[in-house]
């Protein structure tokens, strides 16, 4: 099975962790955190500051990585580094996804993810609202 590596942006902002909905592809309308595949040489830092400027229309900083996602779709095998992130410049701009919101971790539950997003969604949702702050060591 072909495995596609990808890297997912929890962007952080006052306590409330950024989702987006997809706006095109057989996954057309699942939430999931804004990111996407890994071209030839690059890291996954590099993917993720990449990514998020051509989706959103901002620069992040990158931080710590919270978790590796392994997940396997019927076609591929997904995995996923999932980095805390901080917008640096600019507000988001929907390039790509269909619609976007602010949740708290204790929120993040409502909204219909993508099935590999589920198990990182968990462990989010644990989180105390006080650690989901970019000036903290989290991000």
């Amino acid at each position: 099975m072909k495995t596609i590596h990808v890297a997912a942006a929890i962007i952080a902002r006052n306590g409330r962790i950024f989702a987006t909905r997809r706006g095109y592809g057989p996954f057309k309308d699942g939430w999931e955190f804004p990111g996407g595949k890994l071209e030839k040489g690059e890291t996954p830092e590099e993917a993720l500051r990449r990514e998020i400027r051509e989706e959103l229309g901002v620069s992040v900083r990158v931080g710590k990585l919270f978790d590796t996602v392994e997940y396997d779709y019927p076609e591929f095998h997904l995995s996923m580094q999932c980095f805390f992130c901080a917008i640096t410049a600019g507000e988001p701009i929907l390039l790509e996804h269909e619609d976007a919101c602010w949740l708290t971790p204790g929120r993040l539950g409502t909204l219909d993810w993508l099935p590999a997003d589920l198990a990182l969604i968990r462990k989010l949702e644990t989180l105390d609202e006080s650690l989901i702050n970019p000036k903290e060591d989290i991000v």
